[in-house]
Parts: C-alpha cells; structure tokens; sequence
C-alpha cells in the first residue's frame, strides 16, 4: 500500500489554501484545513472547502497543547467541527473526507454526524516533547472503533526514538498514521509505506522553514524520492551524519536511482550516536550508508568486516549491510585524491608540504592519501593528541591549531587541506585559520561544499590563492558508493 500524500494548509484564509492545493495538486491525494490558522471571519466559510479544493480534504482544529494554534474553550472548537460537517451533501466530494479528532476529545454529536456521512474519523495523539514509547498501548487507549484511523505523532530526540516505530510496523494494529516528528523524524515522513502508514503528510515549499525542522515538500517527496514508487522491493540506502539536511548525496543517489531504472532510495538519516544508526539500519532495513561526521571513525568498530583501507586509516565512510553482516569501505581516499590531482595539475606530491586541518575520519583518509601520493604533512588540530594520533604513523608533524602554530603553518603552507566541518558555515568567525595571513601562493582545498565558498576560501581568494572545495570529491565519491550499493557504474555525472 502506497500511503495517500496530504498537504498541510496553514494559510489564513480559505483563498490562499486554495492556491496551494492548485499549485500541488497533481503530487497531492489529500489535504488537511488547518482551521486553527485560519482568520475568525474565515472559519465561517470552511464548509464549503471541499468543493472548492476538488479533493478530498480533513477537516483539523488543533489545540496549542498539541502543537496547533487554536486557544478557545473546546465548546468552541466542537462548534467549528459542527460548521464543517453541517448540512451534508449526498454528494461525498462535497464534504469533508476526514476529521481529525484528539484521543481525549469528547464529542459523540460530532462523531455521529461523521459516521452517517461516511467521514472517516482520524483519531489522534500527540507529543511533542518527547517520544511515545509504548505504541501498542497508546493505539489501544487511543481507537475507540475499528473503523478510525489511529494518529500517533511524536518529537524524536534521538534516532532510536524512530527506529522504536519501524520495530513497531510490524505489529497487528489496525489502521494508523506514524509520524516521528523533528529532524530526526524525516524517515518515518520518507519511508511511510514501510511503518503501513495510510497518510504522509507534507508542507508547501514555501511554509517549510517555519515550522519544525524534517518537513518535507511535495516536490521533494514525489520527485526526488520518488515516494509513490517505493514499494516492498525497494532498497533503501542513505547518508547518515549528525546534520546531513543540507547534503547533496540525496539529489546525486536518486536522480541516478531514476534514470537508470532502479528501484531504490537514498534518504537522510541524523543520528547523535554510532550505536544508533546500526539499529535503525537494522530494524529499518537500509542497504547501504554513505557516513558523514562525526561516525567515520566510531562506526567502524560496528562493523564485521572492513576493506583494506577502512582497516588501515581506522575510519569508513561507506557501510553495506547484507545477511546479517556490515562490510566498511572508505572511498573518502580515492575520491580525494583524484580531485586533489585535478585541482593541482599533478601525479603527487614530492617535495611538497601540506597543512591538514582537522583530525577527524576526514583528516585520517587525507593524510593516507598524502602519504600515498609522496607528500610531506603537518596536522593541526585544537586537540593536539587527536592529530598526533594521526600524525605519527606517517612521521608527519603535527601541531595545535591556534596562532601560536602560525610559523610551522607557514612552513607547511604550500597545500592547505581543510577538513573539518568549522567552514560550513559563510562567518568570519567560522574561518579555522583566521589567525593566518595567505600570501597567495598557497593552494586551499576545503572539503566543505557548502557554501560554495567558505570563509577560510574567501579568505584565500581574496589573497590571490588557488582554491576549491569538496563539491568535486562529493561527485567522486558518489560514482564509488553508488558502485558498492547497487553493483552498476553511475552513468554520467550530475551537473554541478
């Protein structure tokens, strides 16, 4: 079963909702009224809605206390549920399809009149602090009969928070809605169809960025992850950090998923512990993982088994999981080198010495590839042990990332080599090296790629150096995890 896509309207008139729906309506099923939004002159118009909208509609008038706006007294609220079911149309495209009724509200009148018009109520539970733990108790608490569908919607604080819902998807339990709710969330809204989900609810690209982080949009659901085509034979794979919203990977997996006619998705997955990510992938049934930071290196001590390289660096950034066992890869060496060789024009680096920011999974496949490639290095890191660590087995240097490192950064400043996530983020105050003055001749590699321009690449620019970012490596490493999890050569590269 393909869960049906709803798209939630929180404008404040009845107009603006409509154009909504136009603009969507060929990616939606559904759409919720947010009554609770809308203005107290419209709420006298929301009967007619449904007609208007040409699809079927819930009626919802959600309370503050369950994350909604309204504010009145429930007499009130049970009043504005009586004006949307009034005077009933033999005609069921004319009325409402759903109404979106709370666990502990008490409103036979409303529920009556819903039944006699086959409106199918939707019976829901809310938490928006903290996850519900004992599904199966709250749905039987919840139901009142066997022919509503059951909402449980909470606040995921952790991975495992969702990992407790696909676990649950297998029990028998009727009808329902599962939606863990946050950043953490966003699979449970992706992969609806796995936890037997009747409803996936959706925002408008535009209402997005003003409500809880994990919303996703209509166009991204059915287009870039194509979400009506997953089915029970689908693969699922992801890349798994501890804020991958921003990452690329999805875009680069799915599209090439698409057009070479296999059926798989690439999702986002935000974790805050490694130990969480293997269960989820578990219980979930993911594939493959591409790892970002901060798991390239705690990951590895999940696995099985490990290529030649993970072993030797002691960090990975690929994983498969395939009868009952986890294989690491780090393709993070390969994929550097071959852009790093393309940026500078050259087979090695003899005679060269390279400045390494970080000392983190990144750092460790950089500084193999540096070896690898002949290079002399210096890490520098706020936590010195961290880049001796790294250091140490290559006879590098390494030093403390502060200005008091600022000679031997010089001497080592023919390649610098940021890898840390510090530059992410387009501020002065995020450039790692603020304390250097570039003289131009350096060349700056940030692994970052967005921005597209960092601070620190700012920065270098601004002083006549050579510069790039991580956007090139990102591709390399697509085409090499895209290899391992699907067995097929990418075809063509992505435009940038």
């Amino acid at each position: 079963m393909t869960p049906k896509i709803c798209l939630v309207l929180t404008e404040d008139t009845i107009e603006k909702n409509l154009v909504l729906v136009q603009k969507y309506r060929s990616l939606i099923d559904i759409a919720e009224l947010r009554a609770d939004f809308l203005q107290p002159q419209e709420v006298l118009l929301i009967r007619r809605f449904p007609e208007l909208a040409g699809l079927p509609v819930i009626l919802t008038v959600r309370r503050r206390i369950d994350g909604g706006r309204f504010t009145a007294g429930e007499a009130t609220r049970v009043t504005i549920f009586a004006r949307g079911l009034a005077f009933s149309d033999p005609d069921p495209a004319k009325n409402f399809s759903y109404i979106d009724l709370e666990g502990d509200l008490q409103a036979p009148s409303i529920e009556e009149a819903a039944r006699a018009f086959n409106i199918t109520i939707i019976r829901s539970k809310y938490n928006h602090k903290k996850a519900i733990t004992d599904i199966d108790a709250e749905i039987q608490q919840v139901r009142r009969s066997d022919d509503e569908i059951v909402k449980i919607a909470y606040k995921a604080n952790s991975l495992s928070d969702v990992t407790n819902l696909f676990r649950f998807a297998n029990h028998e339990r009727g009808r329902c809605i599962l939606v863990a709710m946050g950043a953490y969330g966003v699979p449970s809204r992706l992969l609806a169809s796995r936890l037997n989900s009747e409803i996936t609810y959706v925002m408008p690209q535009e209402k997005t960025s003003e409500f809880i982080p994990g919303l996703i949009d209509p166009f991204s659901l059915v287009y870039l992850y194509r979400f009506k085509q997953i089915n029970e034979k689908t693969k699922i794979f992801g890349v798994v950090g501890s804020d991958v919203s921003e990452s690329l990977s999805p875009q680069m997996h799915n599209k090439a998923y698409a057009k070479q006619n296999i059926n798989a998705v690439y999702i986002p997955i935000n974790a805050r512990v490694s130990e969480d990510v293997i269960e989820f992938a578990e219980v979930a049934g993911v594939s493959g993982l591409s790892i970002d930071h901060p798991f390239k290196k705690p990951i590895v001590s999940s696995m099985n088994e490990c290529s030649k390289t993970t072993t030797a660096i002691r960090a990975a950034n690929t994983a498969v999981y395939s009868n009952g066992s986890w294989k690491a890869f780090n393709t993070d060496v390969e994929s550097f080198s071959k852009a790093l060789q393309e940026f500078l024009q050259v087979k090695n680096l003899r005679f060269k010495r390279v400045a390494i920011i970080g000392a983190g999974g990144a750092a460790q496949a950089v500084a193999y590839a540096v070896k690898q490639l002949h290079g002399k290095a210096c890490i520098f890191n706020r936590t010195v042990e961290k880049a001796k660590q790294i250091a140490l087995p290559y006879r590098f240097k390494w030093a403390i990332l502060a200005p008091a490192s600022v000679k031997l950064l010089e001497k080592y400043s023919s390649i610098i080599i940021q890898t840390t996530t510090v530059g992410n983020s387009f501020s002065l105050a995020e450039d790692p090296l603020f304390f250097y003055t570039f003289t131009g001749k350096e060349a700056v590699f940030d692994l970052n790629y967005k921005p597209e321009k960092t601070a620190l690449l700012t920065h270098a620019e601004e002083a006549g150096c050579k510069i790039t970012n991580g956007y090139r490596m990102l591709e390399y490493q697509t085409y090499r995890q895209f290899k391992i999890f699907t067995g097929e050569d990418y075809e063509s590269p992505l435009n940038a």
